[in-house]
């Protein structure tokens, strides 16, 4: 059987189907959804339904109608062979209701019967077997975090890269080899555990029956085999690429509802492509945020629910010491978590943005959105927004949603009081559809013409804080190869948000320290 599934990006998408065939599936991602698979989507689905829906849907059906019509496999064995794997939830809006709308497009787009596993994003460990063939377990929860991880650290790394790189050509070749690399180890990585002396001690004390398991997490908290794929990326990108960080480019973080800041097709009218066109440094959410924010949700639950128990004493004792256990299994993933994507941050050359605290995130979102209001991205959306802007990360905030997104109308509506708050901060809230693009671009240009000229204010200002010549400063750069080294850690100075700003007070620093005398500075 071969599992189909899509929904995030396309290096997400390679590693996720890499991991699946090194355990043993047959893993294929469908390519990424364009507007032919919404006007699909709305043939074959129900009026009103969440944007997200109509492309997810609409792309699975044309591809199954390409291997009805194309290469001519009979219905039958499509639906015997194939299946479609994919997140979905309770929800508080029309997401809860995706896997039903999938399989009514299917049925009336002539697939009645085809497989749709679901995979529930809330459920952590306790996931039901999907069945047919597909096993929820440790090993695939640790092998689809690797490749979850790695597609983040790699979309961060070359969204930053792009901007500045002297050659374009030659970011395209380094990314596609270091997705080859990253795909090669997760399809031939050995998954074979032999438990030891300390998984079997400590099987004894836990409530935990498989040995392999507790075996498979001593090695991942000791062992570095997934990090060996990011520092060879990190050779090839040292080797091949080649930067200019002396280009003011101004900072666009995307936030808004996941499926909207995560697709790179016409799902967000290909928003990523068109911000590098007009000269911004796309900042993107990693998926780990995601993942770190259920985590953080699930523990703030338990800790709500730790007092509520029926029965008498020993009976609430009880249900406290569980509620204990629980908060504390939960508290250590989520240290876990954010070891391993530090670990795998620091083997790529600890460039790329960190994780987001969510307990800073907890604490500016609050008083503008409840931190248990579920749905959507909860109070992530506002909190990032705050978040970005207070720590002169971002010179724009740019919201992508779907169309009519009921947690999303929320947020923005909370977004007015944030506004009112912060009232410099350049945020701009999108609905996408599958329609109005033009529209869309014309409100991004306005709010990125605000970005660009506080990004270019803001280098000017850094070039005479240097005390330098911007020529001085060129030619400094010009005979150092380190500081043409694209994975180069550049310190951030407080306030200053652009990478070009900061790199030019960090060479002017340099040049104090080698005694290069000042003169009086042009401004760029």
């Amino acid at each position: 059987m071969t599992l189909l599934f899509n929904g995030l990006t396309t290096a997400h998408d390679r590693l996720m189907a890499a991991g699946l065939n090194g355990l043993g599936y047959r893993a294929r991602p469908l390519r990424v959804p364009e507007k032919m698979d919404f006007q699909t989507g709305k043939e074959y689905g129900n009026n009103g339904q969440c944007n997200p829906t109509y492309f997810t849907v609409g792309n699975l059906i044309n591809e199954l109608v390409r291997l009805r019509d194309e290469e001519g496999l009979p219905t039958e064995r499509i639906l015997a062979d194939h299946a479609f794997v994919t997140v979905g939830t309770c929800g508080p809006c029309r997401f809860g209701m995706d896997e039903a709308e999938y399989r009514l497009a299917l049925r009336n787009a002539g697939f009645d019967g085809f497989r749709v596993l679901i995979f529930d994003q809330t459920g952590a460990g306790e996931q039901r077997t999907a069945g047919d063939g597909f096993e929820v377990n440790l090993q695939l929860f640790t092998t689809l975090l690797d490749a979850v991880f790695m597609g983040d650290l790699l979309n961060a790394l070359f969204f930053h890269l792009r901007p500045y790189a002297i050659e374009s050509e030659a970011v395209a070749r380094a990314r596609e080899r270091c997705l080859a690399v990253c795909e090669d180890a997760l399809r031939e990585r050995d998954h074979r555990v032999r438990p030891g002396l300390p998984a079997r001690a400590l099987r004894a004390l836990l409530p935990i029956d498989r040995a392999g398991d507790i075996q498979r997490l001593l090695e991942r908290v000791r062992g570095d085999a997934h990090l060996a794929p990011l520092r060879r990326c990190r050779e090839i990108v040292a080797s091949e690429v080649e930067v200019d960080y002396i280009r003011p480019k101004p900072v666009v973080k995307v936030t808004g509802e996941f499926w909207a800041q995560t697709t790179e097709g016409d799902g967000n009218f290909q928003m990523f492509d068109f911000l590098e066109r007009e000269g911004a440094e796309v900042l993107v959410e990693p998926v780990a945020t995601w993942i770190d924010y259920l985590l953080h949700q699930r523990r703030v639950a338990l800790g709500d629910r730790a007092g509520l128990a029926d029965g008498g004493p020993l009976a609430r004792l009880g249900h406290r010491m569980r509620s204990a256990r629980d908060r504390l299994l939960v508290s250590a993933g989520e240290r876990l978590l954010a070891r391993e994507y530090h670990r795998m941050r620091e083997a790529l050359g600890g460039t790329v943005q960190p994780l987001a605290d969510q307990l800073e995130m907890q604490r500016v979102g609050h008083p503008f959105y409840n931190i248990r209001a579920s749905g959507g991205e909860g109070y992530l959306e506002v909190a990032k927004n705050i978040y970005y802007f207070s720590r002169s990360l971002a010179h724009m905030t740019l919201s992508l949603k779907p169309f009519g997104c009921m947690p999303s109308t929320q947020s923005d509506g909370a977004q007015a009081a944030v506004m009112a708050r912060y009232p410099e901060l350049n945020y701009l809230p999108v609905e996408t559809s599958g329609e109005g693009s033009i529209n869309a671009y014309s409100r991004v240009q306005m709010s990125l013409g605000e970005a660009k000229s506080q990004c270019k204010r803001e280098f000017e200002e850094a070039v005479t804080r240097a005390g330098r010549s911007l020529e001085s400063i060129r030619a400094y750069v010009a005979v150092r190869p380190a500081l043409r080294d694209p994975i180069q850690r550049v310190p951030r100075y407080p306030g200053v948000i652009g990478r070009a700003a900061n790199f030019v007070l960090h060479v002017g620093a340099l040049m104090d320290r080698d005694g290069v005398p000042r003169r009086e500075a042009t401004t760029a």
